[in-house]
Formats: C-alpha cells, sequence, structure tokens
C-alpha cells in the first residue's frame, strides 16, 4: 500500500457517501473503476460518512450503511490487500485540516458552487454551514493523502478546480507543502442518468424510486425498472449523445456498453432496427447478470462482522499514518506548536 516517496505509484484518493443506497451509477460511474485502477496506482478509498451528515442522518441507519457500502466496495473487487480502505470519520485529520484550509479559501468560490444551489434548494429547511463549506472538506480529504489524481465525472470536476485552487494558494505562501491533484476521468460510465428523467445524472436522492437501480434492488424490480425507462416516441435505437430528445435511449446504450465493455454505437448497431423493449429486455439482462455475482459476494462478506471490522481498522490505522505527516507540516506552516 503505501511505498516510499521516491518511487512511489501516483496516489489516487476517492470515496462515497454512505447516506442511501448505493446505485448502478455509483457502480459504473466510481466504483467499478476503482477496480481497474487498483494495481496500477497506490489507492485510498473511503466511507465519506463526514460528509453525509450535511443532510440529516439517522444514526443507526448511517451506521449500518456505512458498514454495508465497505462490504459493497469489496464484493464489486475492491481489494483491501492492495487498496486502503477506510472510514472517513476514523480519522480526525480530516476535520482538523479542513479548518486550516477554511482559512484559505474565499466566500466568492464557495458561493459559486453548483452542488450547494442545487442542495440548498432540495433541503431550504436545513441551509447549514457544513453544506456550504463541504468543498473545503473534500479537499482535506484529497489533500490530506498527497492524491495526485482523484477519479470523478465530469460533474465533479468543480470540485476537484476549487481544491486546486485552495492547494496552490496554500503552496504559494508556505512553499511545496502538498501535491497539486488532477482529476481523472473515466472514459465510459462516467455519468448514468435517471431512468424517468434521463437529462439529469441518476441519483440515490431521487424522490422516484423509479428513477434510480439500487445496488440491492431485487432482480425482477431491477428488471421492472429498466423496462419502465423513458425513451422517446421516435422508435429508432440510435446513439446520438448532442440530441436531447434521444437521452433515454443514449442512457440505455451506455448502461449496456459499460455491462458488457463495448461502446453504445457497437450497442446500438446490435440492434438497429429492433424496437425499444427489445433494448430494454437486452439491457435489463446485462444489468441483472452483472450484479449477481457481486451480490452473492456481498451477502457473504455483510455477515463476517469480525472480518470488516479488520479491514477498516487496518484501513483507519493506516490512512492515519499518511494523514498525519501531512497534517503535521501544515500545522507546522501556519505556526502552530507542535510537541
Amino acid at each position: 500500500m503505501e511505498t516510499q516517496n521516491t518511487e512511489r505509484k501516483k496516489r489516487i484518493f476517492s470515496g462515497v457517501q454512505p447516506s442511501g443506497t448505493i446505485t448502478l451509477g455509483n457502480y459504473l460511474g466510481a466504483i467499478r473503476n476503482w477496480v481497474a485502477l487498483q494495481d496500477e496506482y497506490d489507492c485510498a478509498f473511503a466511507m465519506m460518512d463526514m460528509h453525509s451528515i450535511t443532510v440529516r442522518q439517522t444514526p443507526a441507519e448511517l451506521r449500518k450503511r456505512t458498514l454495508e457500502l465497505l462490504a459493497l466496495y469489496i464484493a464489486c473487487g475492491i481489494d483491501p490487500e492492495k487498496c486502503i480502505l477506510f472510514i472517513q470519520s476514523q480519522n480526525s485529520a480530516h476535520a482538523e485540516l479542513s479548518w486550516v484550509l477554511n482559512c484559505f479559501t474565499y466566500m466568492g468560490e464557495l458561493n459559486r458552487m453548483t452542488q450547494f444551489k442545487d442542495k440548498s434548494a432540495k433541503h431550504a429547511d436545513n441551509i447549514n454551514a457544513g453544506l456550504f463549506t463541504y468543498p473545503v472538506l473534500m479537499a482535506a480529504d484529497i489533500l490530506l493523502y498527497q492524491a495526485d489524481l482523484v477519479p470523478v465525472g465530469k460533474d465533479q470536476m468543480q470540485h476537484i478546480e476549487i481544491c486546486r485552487d485552495i492547494a496552490q494558494r496554500f503552496n504559494a505562501v508556505y512553499g511545496n507543502v502538498f501535491t497539486i491533484p488532477e482529476g481523472l476521468l473515466v472514459k465510459s460510465g462516467a455519468k448514468i442518468m435517471s431512468l424517468q428523467e434521463p437529462t439529469k445524472k441518476m441519483s440515490k436522492s431521487d424522490e422516484n424510486p423509479k428513477a434510480f437501480i439500487s445496488m440491492m434492488d431485487d432482480f425482477n424490480v431491477i428488471a421492472k425498472k429498466i423496462k419502465s425507462a423513458v425513451t422517446d416516441s421516435e422508435g429508432v435505437i440510435e446513439y446520438r449523445p448532442d440530441d436531447e430528445n434521444k437521452a433515454g435511449v443514449n442512457n440505455l446504450l451506455s448502461i449496456m456498453a459499460v455491462m458488457t465493455d463495448s461502446t453504445p454505437e457497437k450497442v446500438a448497431a446490435l440492434y438497429e432496427g429492433q424496437g425499444y423493449g427489445t433494448l430494454k429486455g437486452a439491457v435489463a439482462e446485462a444489468v441483472v447478470e452483472g450484479i449477481r455475482p457481486i451480490r452473492a459476494e456481498y451477502d457473504r462478506i455483510i455477515k463476517d462482522k469480525a472480518y470488516l471490522q479488520g479491514i477498516y481498522r487496518q484501513g483507519a490505522e493506516t490512512a492515519h499514518r499518511i494523514a498525519d505527516r501531512t497534517l503535521k507540516k501544515v500545522y507546522k506552516k501556519v505556526g502552530f506548536v507542535i510537541d
């Protein structure tokens, strides 16, 4: 996992919030791609429970979902022997660095963040300061581990940009303290869309359960959701990514492409001249068969509490050791007394 700086692999950091069900979009757009990265890079993947509480959570449920997410990471193929797997809140350095970085972040930068605007609209009764400073905590998450790369979808690049700005601002004052991270855009499956509103990203917070596929959904439910996905009245199976009217069909072709290691164009050619019903049936089968072995492995892992506890404790220890070096350097630079 951790190697000497002189010859270390490039480090990747990423994570998912355990604030609800993990969707097919989370799997195809993030977790599945991490599996492909773990041999080439030094990877740290977290359960981002601190980010989850910007929205009110039921404590017992949050704890339960955090462990379920860890089990799902492993079931999807993330190897704890190759990667650092840890729970964000078990490393206090995230909160500590976040405070320092708050003092190097401008209000105007945070005001421009689209996620704050979107979440404020959805949670008008709970527009808290944590929601506003969320990108600073995210910057701390990344910078603590001197991450070189952060796998993201296009819609998350704004967070990488503000993280880079904060790091460069700090480095300009105190020297080369932080590695300046870059966003690693995944080539396929980076953005899986809602099944009911295909111009919007698939989201676990969607009020319409038919709009997203949970990795924990019953297989019959998954098939039913895909078969009821919104398409269009044109009736033509063709991949036209710049045509908003084809957003539903484009989404189905993209899902099928990622599940079968193909491209949307090739999938469209395969089903050319056939009806949407045939395409939906094929997509449903591909998704169910793709998820089936993951679910079997998840069901086995989630029962082994001692195994999961061993993984997150070891992960916390390793994560703390790496993060502590960065935090001590930061504290010394800003003038805090360090024993």
